[in-house]
């Protein structure tokens, strides 16, 4: 049934989004002034390169991460690729409505191509915990549903509260993790399930997911800077991230070593925990604090992710039931609660004279409240902003976990054609692949 619906699905949704671009969508007037003309082209120069390395992070490095399961290599690439494609157009369409509909037309620019694509990462996110168990007809539905309940969540956290988060720690990272284990839970219930056969990691899959691992850590500033204001702010975002990915992989090392039997080094542990860093960074990539602290974070970040594969993932699944195929909680969740608690203590022990200048600086999509509160109220302003932040990460958890169990239940719907538990990790169910043997 899957293999009708899709097609169908799939085509319709395009026929629509063809329709809508046909009736509304435009491009910006090009600039008559020389004056403005510069500065587009100042401004195109300036984000594109960045695009560029986002683009590789997401179609090549993500793909490759998820390709740890032996038999699931074609079905994890093309299916993240297709969610990116998907959720990317659908984000767009609800952006434009919502935010850059003015007489009657949508002006669409790169930026907003970029804000759309952020809305997609939560997607490809959050399905990690359901990878090899679900059709794509069911991981489309999940794009269609997570995508507006993120804009909306976003929305509340950055523009109603004024919560720093240039990086998306809170915003994307924390969502899509709890939205990502919510669906799980509704969708597989309190079945307990033994280890499947097609589960296991083979050393070749395993350097597969260790090759995109490697991608997604060379190109991660760019993700992280990308909409920061152009000069201090964003060559600070750069220098942090970079510190804090750095001292994540040196500590994964340790970590990983210390905690397995022989001194040896688990793939698993490689793959995740040396991300950790730029995922906590995000929420103060941007801010005046010591190179110290950037390197402190990302050492925490990795022992937290090490430890959460090692110990809490097994708990989760005797406990709960909860069922986290590709760990997201321990790179996504972990690092990201602990680095929205950095953001806000980082706000709390800076001095007047850094707050004051760096709340000054900070100006982007993700977080530029922080002027007015420290103008208004001094250092209440701070305290203010403290509190904001620990609220957004609180906003983010429940939101998304309880859309992800409405998300999850609407899945098991016998239409969207779940694939049974012995056709599970397995290509040849969407693919045709060419038999070995000929």
């Amino acid at each position: 049934s899957t293999h009708r619906l899709l097609p169908l699905f799939l085509g319709l949704f395009q026929g629509a989004l063809l329709l809508f671009f046909a009736l509304f969508v435009t491009y910006d007037k090009p600039s008559a002034q020389v004056e403005d003309a510069n500065l587009v082209a100042n401004k195109l120069y300036g984000i594109f390169p960045l695009f560029q390395d986002i683009q590789v992070m997401l179609v090549v490095g993500l793909g490759l991460l998820l390709t740890f399961l032996p038999q699931y290599g074609f079905s994890a690439l093309t299916h993240n690729f297709l969610l990116l494609n998907f959720s990317t157009q659908w984000a767009l369409v609800l952006q434009g409505l919502l935010h850059h509909f003015h007489h009657g037309q949508v002006h669409l620019d790169l930026h907003n191509l970029l804000t759309a694509e952020f809305a997609a990462v939560t997607v490809l996110i959050s399905v990690g915990a359901v990878l090899g168990r679900t059709s794509p007809c069911q991981l489309l539905v999940v794009a269609a549903c997570e995508v507006p309940i993120y804009l909306a969540s976003e929305w509340a956290i950055i523009t109603r509260l004024g919560v720093l988060d240039v990086g998306g720690t809170i915003t994307i990272h924390v969502f899509s993790c709890y939205f990502g284990l919510g669906m799980s839970k509704a969708l597989f219930g309190a079945v307990q399930r033994p280890v499947h056969p097609k589960e296991t990691p083979t050393p070749r899959s395993d350097l597969l997911s260790l090759i995109g691992t490697l991608i997604l850590w060379v190109f991660w500033p760019s993700f992280v800077a990308v909409l920061c204001q152009p000069g201090d702010a964003q060559h600070r975002a750069i220098l942090n991230t970079l510190l804090a990915m750095s001292a994540s992989a040196v500590t994964t090392v340790v970590a990983s070593s210390l905690l397995e039997s022989g001194g040896k080094l688990s793939p698993g542990h490689l793959q995740n925990g040396s991300l950790a860093g730029g995922v906590a960074i995000g929420a103060v990539a941007d801010m005046a604090v010591p190179p110290v602290a950037a390197l402190a974070l990302g050492s925490l970040s990795a022992v937290a992710c090490v430890l959460g594969f090692r110990f809490l993932t097994p708990l989760l699944a005797r406990k709960l039931t909860l069922r986290d195929q590709c760990g997201i909680h321990n790179l996504h969740g972990l690092p990201g609660i602990l680095g929205a608690a950095a953001s806000a203590v980082a706000i709390l022990v800076a001095s007047k004279d850094t707050s004051g200048s760096h709340f000054s600086q900070v100006s982007s999509t993700r977080g530029n409240a922080s002027e007015v509160l420290w103008g208004q109220w001094g250092d209440h302003g701070v305290g203010w902003q403290a509190l904001c932040q620990v609220v957004g990460l609180a906003v983010a958890i429940g939101a998304s976990l309880l859309a992800g169990l409405l998300t999850g239940a609407a899945l098991r719907l016998p239409c969207l054609a779940q694939p049974p538990e012995r056709l599970c990790f397995d290509d040849s169910l969407y693919f045709k692949i060419q038999d070995q043997a000929e």
